[in-house]
């Protein structure tokens, strides 16, 4: 069930992503990865982005609401920001969307029904889901459980296998 549910998530993902709008031209391309240099935790709007340019060198961390408003998402935003150093070692980026009026392309993929936070790997495989805030630590350990995670953890530090 899990590799049809990734095809599909795939299929529609790029359906989707295909009929985003593009950057806007005043923004630079590179602004995501300037500040991945910087060693800041990149936070994007869903709006303004194409998620495409994250898959295979970016994990997501997504958090959608109905409003930008509602306390779930800032104590979600919060609790990232609190471990930012320890996101950007494991390559996140955060996406948050609490317009869903403009319905972004990822809005429109992971259909959310009020709070949701969501992490995706490299892969592009929505890994973890939840309809409540996590905590920075528990999001680092999903992150960690990851086969991705673990394979660069061992390339990293190889005497540790």
């Amino acid at each position: 069930m899990k590799p049809i549910f990734t095809f599909v998530f795939a299929a529609i993902f790029s359906a989707a992503a295909a009929t985003a709008q593009t950057v806007p031209a005043d923004r630079p391309d590179s602004e995501a990865a300037t500040q991945l240099a910087e060693g800041e935790l990149p936070f994007l709007d869903a709006r303004e982005i194409d998620v495409r340019e994250y898959i295979w060198n970016h994990r997501l961390i997504v958090i959608m609401a109905d409003t930008p408003d509602n306390p779930q998402f800032g104590q979600q935003l919060d609790e990232i920001r609190e471990r930012a150093p320890e996101f950007v070692i494991r390559d996140v980026v955060v996406i948050f969307d609490g317009h869903p009026d403009e319905m972004s392309p990822l809005r429109r993929v992971m259909r959310p029904n009020g709070f949701m936070v969501a992490i995706i790997d490299k892969d592009g495989e929505v890994k973890a889901r939840r309809p409540s805030v996590r905590s920075g630590r528990e999001l680092m350990a999903v992150i960690d459980k990851f086969p991705l995670r673990r394979q660069e953890i061992l390339e990293q530090s190889p005497s540790g296998r």
